[in-house]
């Protein structure tokens, strides 16, 4: 909807922009035509800029809602399975009993890489960051399946989509595999979708791996909580490189790469190493000090979140999550106790509840993975996986549009002016 208009008076000139009207959140200023009179708007890390419509995710970060496709992500962590949520991400609406039934059979059965996969592994040393092998194998994939590359194909952009929700599992357990120089494990039609991951990540050929469901259960509302999140940098970077008409398996690895940086996709990483810098219990108040003294560059990580000032609406299934894992497990370890105590004060201290410091879903998810076993250098690769499925909806929805055009941001130049070049030998 346009019916309202902005006015921007620039030098005693008048230029009327008009305002959109989305069905949740701000509304929004069209300027695409300020081109037309010489101008561009300057917004460096577009914080103010909506550089697409979408009808995926819907984030207020002040009330603290998450919606996919509508539907209140606490509902779905606690009512759905994680491929519930990737069909509904992928079609738009929930699957019905038959659809679901006949979208998990396909993802089931498309599990399996092709064999000469596994022979890029040979290629990658021992001490390989699994991030780095799981961007590259991402992107080979175009490689091998070359029948669903027509992007002006919705069927074959669908049929792409299925293959690596179904395939990054695998991929992800083969990166960590070979990071430890164990075999890799071939994934099981009779197990779910998490049982499947956690099979192949710990089983080896000496012995059965038992799957725990409490753990198969936090493993899928891990992978629900962090399936998509609106238009973050990955997603952003995906949509980007697929509005230049490069095939999925491209533009997910783009989107891996973008996720693997620090001030994105390693948060629980990044509180896991705050965790060990603190290690024992007794220490946590020469730390708490530090956080709260503002000229002290120490801040704890996983506490707050960006975009949401109130809470993260996905940190309160994930805390319950994380508090049944470890009940099971009962693990004695230094390190989640100064977790566990971090939590205790963070939600009594006056001084995180004054300032919503609340714990988020990358500290309750950092302490998940670490106590099931998985390193931390694996963190950020499960992260990709899981949200694989936002970027390929992303990615689908973009290709849907009549007006989609390859992006093209442009800049405030302040370099030098022209002038003349001086070669050496004059």
């Amino acid at each position: 909807m346009a019916d309202r208009k902005a006015t921007l008076q620039v030098d005693g000139n008048s230029i009327e922009l008009p305002i959109l009207t989305g069905t949740a959140g701000y509304d929004v200023i069209d300027v695409r035509t300020l081109g037309k009179h010489g101008y561009f708007t300057f917004d460096p890390g577009f914080l103010a800029t909506g550089a697409c419509e979408s009808k995926i995710t819907y984030i207020d970060g002040d009330k603290g809602i998450l919606l996919h496709r509508g539907y209140p992500i606490e509902q779905l962590a606690l009512e759905a399975d994680y491929l519930e949520v990737c069909y509904m991400l992928i079609h738009g609406e929930a699957a019905t009993a038959e659809e679901y039934q006949a979208f998990r059979s396909t993802i089931t059965n498309h599990t399996m890489v092709h064999q000469g996969l596994y022979n890029f592994f040979n290629g990658f040393r021992r001490d390989s960051h699994p991030m780095a092998m799981l961007c590259a194998v991402t992107g080979a994939l175009s490689s091998f399946y070359h029948d669903d590359l027509n992007i002006n194909d919705p069927k074959q952009r669908v049929r792409s989509a299925y293959r690596l929700v179904a395939k990054m599992p695998t991929i992800a357990a083969m990166c960590y595999k070979h990071s430890i120089g164990q075999p890799f494990v071939y994934p099981q039609n009779k197990l779910s979708y998490s049982e499947n991951f956690l099979n192949m990540m710990f089983s080896v050929p000496a012995e059965d791996y038992v799957i725990s469901p409490t753990i198969a259960n936090a493993m899928d509302r891990i992978f629900i909580l962090h399936a998509d999140h609106e238009q973050n940098a990955s997603t952003s970077t995906v949509r980007l490189a697929g509005s230049s008409g490069a095939n999925p398996y491209a533009c997910i690895a783009a989107g891996v790469a973008s996720l693997w940086g620090p001030a994105h996709g390693g948060a629980n990483e990044a509180c896991l190493n705050m965790l060990e810098e603190i290690g024992t219990v007794d220490r946590i108040p020469e730390f708490i000090a530090k956080a709260k003294d503002k000229d002290d560059p120490f801040r704890l990580m996983g506490f707050g979140h960006r975009v949401y000032k109130n809470f993260d609406p996905r940190a309160t299934v994930m805390r319950d999550t994380c508090h049944e894992v470890l009940n099971e497990l009962n693990i004695s370890d230094p390190l989640l106790d100064v977790a566990m105590e971090l939590e205790r004060i963070a939600l009594e201290d006056e001084y995180f509840i004054e300032r919503q410091l609340y714990p988020n879903v990358d500290f309750y998810s950092g302490i998940i993975l670490k106590a099931i076993g998985i390193p931390t250098s694996m963190f950020t690769v499960i992260f990709a996986l899981s949200r694989t499925v936002g970027w390929i909806s992303h990615w689908h929805e973009m290709l849907s549009e009549d007006s989609q055009r390859i992006g093209r941001p442009r800049q405030l130049y302040t370099g030098e002016a022209q002038r003349d070049f001086a070669p050496i030998k004059k």
